[in-house]
């Protein structure tokens, strides 16, 4: 029984050792004001990478979209999402293109 409770207390000193030092050699957190990107610089990003994803996932079946109403072209990227076997993200951006 006395090998037990040692073992016990060399188990919880161990954990608490390892808590108190993960806690003390993680980096200060720096709070930093956001990236005075304007929307123009951060809607043109989500295009060029709208478009770089097309052009990786749906370029090689189809042409150059041309401009379709939202709803439609929500419609058909989540048709093709399965096909091309798209992810979320590649899915996103291919619609952000495909609508701007």
């Amino acid at each position: 029984m006395n090998v037990v409770r040692t073992f016990a207390l060399v188990l919880a000193f161990a954990a608490a050792s390892l808590a108190f030092g993960s806690a003390a050699a993680a980096p200060p957190r720096v709070v930093t004001q956001p990236s005075a990107a304007s929307a123009s610089e951060v809607n043109q990003r989500w295009i060029m990478e709208g478009e770089k994803r097309y052009r990786i996932n749906c370029g090689r079946c189809h042409q150059p979209p041309r401009t379709f109403s939202p709803r439609v072209m929500s419609m058909a990227v989540r048709h093709m999402r399965v096909r091309g076997m798209l992810t979320q993200d590649d899915m996103k951006y291919v619609l952000y293109y495909m609508t701007h």
